[in-house]
């Protein structure tokens, strides 16, 4: 059990916090003993835990072992943590070496850790404010240079070593299903359906001057194959044909997604209404914003696409700022489709720091907007589908590789090769740590004159190799919603120790979650890990479990919610 001392106006991040790192943890009471004590500011006297980690960047916080470098923090420094660089967006406090044991140091080699008592309890000072960092990642989120880091998962990572370190065992639900190595969402952004709505517009010539002058223009700079030029010009000089009916329009998406996706259950965000560019639009070329359709005109199509098994999703106009115009583009999906719970991703990604709240009084189940438009990686630091500060149940499901950010020249603008190692290490470490991996690919980016679709395959095929179980959005969220509802309880057993049951649900879930034991045989020692499959129906006491047994699942308790941790 974690004990955690902290201070009032630091409880919803903590609670959010935990529900990302899944192990049992309580608010700090003097009268316990804990395995571990976490502390955001002077611990007290008397503590009893095995290890107490002091988390604050303040000077004069109360650790006189703890002696740093300079009386004032510096500002933006960087973890080095077992190969894992971890940026740290708010204070860090810095420590002399003298006769204490350096934990942590930064990319710049200063000591940002240390251990000021080697004897029970172990005390770790660490120089910076986890749950402030927290705070700012789930909020503000990360910066383009810092795309490319999990940093928020890192910290749990952390976290979990120096306990392990320390000698004491851990169990915990990791956001990875049984049977699994990664899941993985699949969503289309469908902002045109068909090239055949737009004559003589900006996206018409557009098409045209990249299929042509564009195209030889990219050949020439190593950025295009010859066979890709042929492509493109082909596409161009079909265009009458298309307009005129006697060929088919290359810009139509849904088919071929179909064929390619099958059985993989993706997520179309479909406009709301057509001619509506939304209003506080401050990118350039608002007007551009507006779409030519709207999902009235394509309701055959969403029967079809609900039919296999897709999932039909809101694009948003103006949702991302407005109550009343939220409701209003979620009801006009709503009519349309045959679903418990529907989401939205803004059209451009707009948000703002209301956005969760607005999208939750308009009746929305999640938001899958968080991610970035110049880049790949993760804005808000995690895999994970997390509850944003301020609301109650809206849950986030961050987006983290995205085809136009890959390769449209004003953004990444990458090779292909370069492309597939980008994608290829955000995939090796959303397995590694766990989540979901969410990719938008575009309504035409596996057509003229973009022709990503060959990607789109390969890197569909490269997550079935690794296991991935493929959900729907809200699907995932579910899932995710599911296991944040799964609890930690403590009870005290008939000879008065102190004892753990993990609380359940009365519905089984699918795929089912896994309870993780790591089993620490002593300090600096070597670390057993040890998974069980668990629907997540009933109560378990995990004490129960061994290595041999399945699990033996308990009445259905009834929780109280003050003593769920």
């Amino acid at each position: 059990m974690i004990g955690v001392i902290a201070n009032e106006d630091q409880a919803e991040i903590i609670q959010e916090f935990f529900q990302l790192f899944k192990t049992p943890w309580e608010m700090y009471h003097p009268d316990e003993s804990y395995d571990v004590v976490m502390a955001s500011g002077t611990a007290p006297e008397g503590i009893k835990a095995k290890l107490v980690l002091v988390y604050d960047s303040n000077p004069d916080c109360g650790d006189d072992e703890a002696e740093p470098v300079h009386s004032t923090p510096i500002q933006n420094g960087k973890l080095e943590w077992r190969g894992n660089q971890i940026p740290l967006y708010g204070q860090l406090l810095t420590f002399k070496s003298a006769s204490q044991r350096p934990i942590c140091n930064t990319t710049s080699s200063a000591i940002a850790a240390i251990e000021t008592n080697k004897t029970s309890p172990r005390v770790i000072r660490l120089g910076f404010g986890l749950f402030d960092e927290v705070a700012h990642l789930l909020s503000a989120g990360q910066p383009l240079q810092n795309a490319h880091t999990p940093t928020l998962d890192l910290h749990i990572t952390m976290l979990r070593d120096l306990i392990l370190d320390s000698g004491i065992s851990l169990i915990e639900i990791p956001p990875l299903p049984v049977g699994h190595d990664i899941i993985a969402c699949l969503t289309h952004d469908i902002d045109f359906v068909g090239i055949r709505q737009h004559k003589f517009d900006h996206t018409m010539w557009g098409f045209l001057f990249r299929s042509t002058i564009g195209a030889v223009k990219n050949m020439v700079l190593g950025r295009a194959s010859f066979w890709h030029v042929v492509e493109c010009l082909k596409a161009a000089a079909k265009l009458p044909f298309v307009y005129l009916g006697l060929a088919r329009d290359f810009w139509s998406p849904f088919e071929w997604y179909l064929k390619v996706e099958k059985d993989l259950s993706p997520t179309y965000f479909l406009i709301p209404f057509k001619h509506r560019g939304g209003d506080n639009v401050k990118a350039p070329h608002p007007e551009r914003r507006a779409c030519k359709y709207d999902v009235t005109d394509i309701a055959d199509w969403v029967t079809r696409l609900q039919t296999e098994g897709c999932e039909i999703g809101v694009h948003g106009i103006d949702s991302w700022h407005s109550v009343e115009k939220g409701r209003e583009e979620l009801n006009r999906v709503a009519n349309l489709v045959n679903q418990a719970e529907i989401g939205m991703r803004s059209h451009w990604l707009l948000r703002n720091s209301d956005t969760p709240k607005v999208l939750e009084q308009a009746g929305y189940s999640y938001d899958s907007t968080c991610g970035y438009n110049e880049t790949l990686g993760y804005l808000n630091g995690t895999s994970q589908a997390f509850k944003p500060i301020g609301v109650q149940k809206l849950l986030e499901l961050p987006m983290h590789i995205q085809d136009g950010a890959l390769f449209f020249p004003g953004r990444l603008g990458l090779s292909e090769l370069e492309a597939r190692r980008r994608s290829d290490a955000l995939i090796d470490s959303t397995r590694r740590l766990g989540g979901v991996l969410t990719i938008l690919w575009h309504d035409r980016s596996h057509g003229p004159e973009r022709f990503w679709g060959n990607f789109y395959q390969q890197l569909v095929e490269t997550l079935k190799m690794h296991r991935a179980w493929f959900g729907t959005a809200s699907r995932v969220v579910t899932w995710f919603r599911r296991r944040r509802d799964l609890a930690f309880r403590s009870f005290r057993s008939a000879d008065g120790t102190r004892r753990i049951r993990l609380c359940g649900t009365e519905e089984k879930m699918s795929p089912p979650f896994r309870i993780r034991f790591h089993t620490a045989n002593g300090r600096d020692s070597k670390t057993e890990k040890m998974d069980f499959s668990w629907a997540g129906d009933g109560d378990l006491d995990p004490h129960l479990l061994d290595g041999h047994n399945v699990q033996e699942i308990v009445r259905p308790l009834p929780l109280n919610a003050a003593q769920v941790f």
